[in-house]
Formats: structure tokens, sequence, C-alpha cells
């Protein structure tokens, strides 16, 4: 099968946005919880190109028979069992360049909303914290781009879906709103996307670049959870039925969005005829469940939460993550990411003594001249 690479356009039209610039000339902090965010933000930082280890190669062969571009909907057809060898490795390598390709795009537009937030939100403890945030965002993009570029040589345009819910969360003016498109809705889709492949894949390289982001990640949606829990406590029920309303939009534009139907279009097949596999295929129901395993406890804990928000999540199959704990998924998220940590630096420190014990031994049998 002939090789390609698909390109994103390298210029967008402009999107006009509508939040004001909040000027708040307190620096004292005001909201500890966040305060104490924002030092934790800042300590955490690392850098992919040092501390990821990139040297790692990726056999496609075998990366076709993991999770991370497994899973695909029609493995379990016949028309799949009948595929020659060189078409499943293709077939897989685009399911995972369509769905990190999606990654990389959504860490672009949390830059953006990340950047935007600084501006917008009314306390000095919040515009700290986003601007650490904004700093993440664009390594995340970083990563994700030399992943798909030099590891899997494959990248996909952004989903309309996702292209649609960035738009609609940088497109409101009140500055409530991005966070709850961002920290809340498309972060916690994230995290729990991100979570599911790092815990299937098998491979140190894609398992490393999750967990480190997955632990900016858990920091984010925090961030989220803080800002809106008593802020929307003091909303008006009108208010309220607004951002339920968003979030209900917002939710079926992402569950839409990991279908990835353009992908298999691109490949030859048509909407009709995947569309059916993929609404059948068991790992499309668990891998579609499991992605709101985030959002669903955190839409509940900011109060969020009526009759027709219940309603939607119930049409959707995923109410009962609300019985998620929101905190312990988070707190192992970032343990795994610091056992990764832990191990990198365990064996760099292995690898320094043995340079030191080898150039001792090595000092120890030279001859000095006289």
């Amino acid at each position: 099968m002939n090789e390609f690479t698909l390109q994103t356009p390298t210029q967008e039209a402009g999107l006009a946005t509508a939040m004001e610039v909040v000027y708040q000339w307190n620096y004292d902090a005001e909201v500890e919880e966040l305060r104490n965010l924002y030092v934790k933000a800042a300590e955490a930082q690392w850098i992919g190109g040092r501390d990821i280890e990139w040297e790692r190669p990726i056999d496609l062969l075998k990366f076709s028979t993991t999770p991370l571009g497994a899973g695909i909907p029609m493995e379990k057809t016949s028309y799949w069992r009948s595929l020659p060898q060189d078409t499943v490795v293709e077939l897989t390598r685009r399911t995972a360049a369509f769905r990190l390709s999606q990654f990389l795009h959504g860490e672009q537009g949390a830059l953006m909303v990340a950047a935007q937030l600084v501006n917008a939100v009314p306390h000095t403890d919040a515009k700290f914290y986003a601007a650490t945030q904004t700093m993440d965002e664009a390594r995340h993009a970083e990563l994700y781009s030399r992943f798909l570029h030099d590891k899997i040589g494959l990248i996909y345009p952004i989903n309309s879906q996702l292209q649609a819910l960035l738009n609609d969360t940088l497109n409101d003016s009140r500055w409530d709103m991005p966070y709850l498109g961002m920290q809340v809705l498309i972060e916690g889709l994230a995290l729990a996307a991100f979570g599911v492949l790092r815990d299937l894949t098998t491979k140190p390289l894609p398992r490393q670049i999750l967990a480190y982001v997955m632990q900016d990640e858990a920091r984010h949606v925090a961030f989220g959870r803080m800002a809106l829990r008593d802020y929307y406590g003091e909303l008006s029920a009108t208010e309220l039925r607004e951002r339920e309303d968003f979030v209900i939009e917002g939710c079926y534009l992402m569950k839409d969005r990991i279908r990835g139907v353009e992908m298999w279009e691109n490949f030859g097949f048509t909407r009709a005829e995947i569309d059916p596999i993929i609404d059948q295929s068991e790992f499309s129901q668990m891998f579609r469940k499991l992605l709101f395993s985030r959002i669903v406890p955190c839409v509940r804990d900011i109060g969020l939460w009526g009759p027709r928000l219940q309603q939607a999540y119930a049409d959707m199959g995923v109410l009962q993550m609300s019985a998620q704990d929101l905190d312990t998924l988070m707190g192992a998220d970032e343990e795994l990411a610091d056992k990764l940590d832990a191990q990198r630096f365990a064996a760099e420190e292995a690898m320094r003594k043995t340079e030191v014990h080898e150039a001792i031994a090595h000092g120890s049998g030279a001859i000095v001249e006289p």
C-alpha cells in the first residue's frame, strides 16, 4: 500500500474572540487552593526534548498490534480477517495517527484558551495558574507533533466536531465558559482518552508521553473544578440552564468526534458502510463510555446536575460514570507519572555510576610517563 502524509493547513481563518481583559492589581493570594495549584504546576514543569526518551524506536509492524493503534471497529469482521498484513499495518497506523492528531489539535486549542484565560479570569491566583497551563499546552502540542512526524509519519486535519467545540469555547464573552468548555469538557475527555491508551499500550515511548501529559492534565481539570464550583453556586436557574445546554451540546459533539469516520472515508469506505460497524464495535462502545469517566463526575461536582443534563447522560449511556471518584482517578494519574520519573532518574543515576566506575578502572590501570 502506498504511503502518504495528510497535511494540515498552514494557515486558518482567524476567530474573533469576545473575552475582555481584566486587570487585577491585588497580587496577594485570594484563593489559597488555587495559589497552591500554581506553585505545584510551576514545580512540576518538564522539558519534552530532555525528559522524553525519543531515541526509543517505533516498529510499525509491532505497533499495529498495540491498543494505541488497535481497537479498530472492524477488527472482528470477516472483511478485516481477509486483509493482507501490510494493509492491516497501514490501517492501524492511520487509526493511531487519527487519534493522536486530534490530541495534537486539541492541545493547540487548549493553548489558545489558556492564553485567553490569563486575560479574562477575575483574580490573580487564576491568572498565575493559567499562565502555567499555557506553557503546559505548548509543551503537549510540541510532543504530539514530534511523535506524529518522527514516529508515525502521518497527521490528520482537525475533526469538525472538535473544531466546532473549540470555536464555541473561544467565542463566548463570559469568563466561565472557556473554563467549562476547555477545563471540564475538552480536558476531561482528553484525560480519560489518554488514560485508556496509556494503560493499554505496552510501548515505552507513547506510554511515557501519555503519562507525563496526564500529570499536567490532572491539574488542568482541578483548575476548572476549583474555579467553577463556588461561582456556579451563585448563578440563577436560567444561567445554570444555559451552561447545562452548553455541556449537553459539547458532550454530543465529543461523542461523535471519536468515531473517526473521516479517516475511514479517506481509506475508501462510505459513511453508510462504516457507521454500523463503529456502533456495534465492543471496543468503540467501551472506549466511548470511558471517555466520559472524568467529565461526568466533574460536571456533577461543579453543580451542573439538572434533570435535563442527567437525562442526556443517560441517553448517551454514561450516567453511571457520575459515581466515579475523580480525586482518586487523578491522583492515580499523577502517581504513575511520578513513578516513571523515578524509574528514569534511577536509570540515569545507574548509568552515571557505571561511567564513573569505568573511568576509575581505566585510570587505575594507566601508565604514567616519567
